[in-house]
């Protein structure tokens, strides 16, 4: 991955004063200034290596990483501390001292190293312990927040989501995912720039809901990886929810122990089982296979078949619901005309 101007603005930065420090040092110790000026150059190499090595370490690793190796630390500092080498069997030792030392060491660079590992293995539900109070009320009062994939991103039901209330927390926006809007919105082929403009549009009309929190994610992290990939990744970095139309990564994110919201199994959820008896008003809008039959549908697209109502065409009747199949092209309902009281 490039790395951003502000990256290398601060590289140059260390590095001048890396060059610098080496001279002044250098002219110190009445040292030639170039032995300063390679010492800098060096040691500045040293820390870019590290930062190439430390690419993909991010700010919450680092955090967890800092309260493992303080954790780490802390327990060493009590195993020392409770008497073990004033034992008779290290007291007699000739090298008693030395071997403090070195078992000390161990001891500190042992359990600094698992502290590190586990916290690093760790995700915010394992830290909840140290501050309770803090993460109950950031989830009670703002939840967590979502991210949205690209097939989303450009999907009018979820305006309409957000703008009920019903989904809380911030909604994340991947800078990956703009970019494929982008790219879209600038393709030759009509129907993807029109996907692509569709999904700039409602993204701008999703940042002025007034009850709705968007943030752009900027780390574009791992350019040369899929964006399905970036996607599960981000969402685990963040800790956030995924909104999503795509089962096969809805599955993979699953798999990777991410909260999935998707659109196809909330559809699924809120379409209407009528049973018999229920009552339901219709609009019929075609004729049926018998004579005497009319056809009307759902919102879902659920055909609803009415006996005795071939005269009401084109009107909206009230119906009650007398039997249901299921068929090869979906569940087929029949329903007669509800009874004037």
């Amino acid at each position: 991955m490039k790395p951003s101007w502000s990256i290398r603005l601060v590289r140059a930065m260390f590095f001048a004063l890396s060059v610098f420090v080496g001279i002044a040092v250098a002219l110190g110790m009445e040292e030639p200034a170039w032995v300063g000026a390679l010492f800098g150059l060096a040691y500045m190499g040293l820390l870019l290596g590290l930062d190439v090595v430390f690419a993909r370490f991010t700010l919450r690793d680092f955090s967890h990483a800092t309260v493992g190796l303080a954790i780490g630390l802390f327990c060493a500092w009590l195993v020392t501390r409770i008497g073990i080498f004033q034992l008779a069997y290290f007291q007699s030792q000739p090298n008693a001292d030395m071997m403090r030392t070195i078992i000390e060491l161990c001891i500190h660079g042992s359990l600094a190293f698992l502290g590190i590992s586990f916290a690093l293995r760790s995700d915010r539900d394992h830290f909840a312990f140290l501050i309770p109070f803090v993460r109950f009320r950031l989830e009670g009062s703002e939840g967590e927040p979502v991210v949205l994939d690209q097939s989303v991103a450009s999907d009018s039901r979820v305006l309409r989501l957000l703008a009920t209330g019903f989904l809380s927390g911030t909604v994340v926006v991947p800078r990956f995912v703009l970019d494929e809007l982008q790219r879209l919105a600038d393709s030759d082929d009509l129907i993807h720039s029109q996907k692509g403009k569709r999904g700039l549009e409602l993204i701008e009309k999703l940042r002025g809901l007034p009850d709705a929190r968007v943030s752009v994610h900027e780390n574009a992290g791992g350019a040369e990886l899929p964006i399905d990939v970036r996607l599960v990744s981000l969402a685990r970095e963040v800790n956030a929810r995924l909104l999503t139309n795509d089962e096969a990564l809805a599955k993979v994110a699953r798999l990777r122990g991410i909260t999935v919201l998707s659109f196809p199994e909330l559809i699924a959820a809120l379409s209407v089982e009528l049973g018999l008896g229920d009552e339901l008003t219709l609009a019929l809008t075609k004729s049926g296979k018998e004579k005497h039959q009319a056809v009307g549908y759902l919102e879902n697209g659920t055909m609803i078949v009415v006996n005795q109502a071939a005269a009401l065409l084109g009107q909206t009747v009230d119906v009650v619901v007398c039997g249901a199949y299921t068929t090869s092209a979906g569940r087929l309902i029949f329903a007669e005309l509800k009874p004037k009281s």
